[in-house]
């Protein structure tokens, strides 16, 4: 004995759960006209179409949203890559809230996942001899990179760069760069 065709069965729970909540343009963009959906009421014909041992509907895959949904994902564990990374070497709350929108609240529970311990006050300013050697290794970077001081990706990502190369937290170096910006030290 053949068992009912899988495809018509999932059709027609979500037809029957588009109905019940009131989406009929749902039922009618997935195919079924107004005399079919008049059967699905009658359970007799409900019970025909659902242990059909023949499908009676097709599946298309739509490749352009299939890879759209893929590639949100990528940039999903990317984003989160990101914002690690940023933690870990030291940016500040407020810089992850700006570039990444999360909550002081979100932070804190990623900087406890990470097992950071939890930041208290603001990091020291930089000597005036960690102020001359960021400087020597920031201004040619940004030279060699081509980045526009305005970008500020591009500059977050050189700044996590030089935070990991130098050992300075990037919450300092992103502050100490963005003063050098304002001064027109580019």
């Amino acid at each position: 004995m053949t068992t009912p065709h899988p495809i018509n069965q999932a059709v027609i729970a979500q037809a029957l759960h588009d109905l019940r909540n009131g989406q009929l343009r749902r039922c009618k963009t997935m195919g079924f006209a107004d005399e079919d959906l008049a059967a699905l009421k009658e359970p007799a014909m409900l019970s025909v179409l659902l242990n059909a041992r023949v499908p009676w509907c097709t599946v298309q895959i739509n490749r352009s949203v299939l890879q759209r949904v893929l590639s949100q994902m990528n940039d999903l564990e990317q984003e989160i890559a990101n914002v690690d990374r940023m933690l870990r070497l030291g940016a500040s709350t407020e810089m992850v809230s700006t570039f990444y929108g999360l909550t002081h609240q979100e932070v804190a529970l990623r900087r406890g996942v990470l097992g950071l311990p939890k930041r208290k006050g603001r990091h020291p300013v930089l000597t005036e001899a960690q102020d001359t050697l960021l400087w020597q290794r920031w201004h040619p970077q940004l030279q060699i990179r081509n980045i526009d001081p305005k970008d500020e990706m591009a500059m977050l990502e050189l700044t996590l760069d030089l935070a990991q190369e130098l050992s300075f937290p990037a919450s300092v170096i992103w502050l100490t760069l963005q003063a050098w910006i304002a001064q027109g030290l580019v």
